[in-house]
């Protein structure tokens, strides 16, 4: 049997709540980033949820990356995405996210970037 392992962190820059995910977001750790992705979308007005260190993601891990999204629009927050990994960034491709979700190689970027 594998476990797998997901970590995080939270801090603030400029006016952000940034998320920093690492490791996998798979079936067995996407409702523990669900849980860190809806709480700081309800006690922030812009969010960036860094993935450059998420190493896989699955379509539970997708699916709360899509509710996290759709509560910041309901709630008109700023929600934005930093990756870097090749194969996650196709992942999101392969799901149309990348049409989506506003998807920045760094924090700078992001920060800079109009809403």
């Amino acid at each position: 049997m594998s476990v797998t392992y997901m970590g995080h962190h939270v801090r603030e820059d400029q006016g952000y709540h940034i998320v920093i995910l690492t490791g996998e977001i798979d079936l067995e750790t996407s409702p523990h980033a669900r849980e860190i992705l809806l709480d700081t979308v309800d006690h922030c007005v812009k969010l960036l949820v860094d993935m450059a260190s998420v190493t896989y993601i699955d379509s539970s891990g997708i699916a709360t990356l899509v509710e996290a999204f759709q509560r910041a629009k309901k709630k008109e927050k700023q929600m934005a995405f930093i990756c870097l990994n090749p194969a996650v960034v196709r992942v999101l491709s392969l799901a149309r996210l990348d049409k989506v979700f506003a998807i920045h190689t760094d924090i700078e970027s992001a920060i800079h970037a109009k809403p």
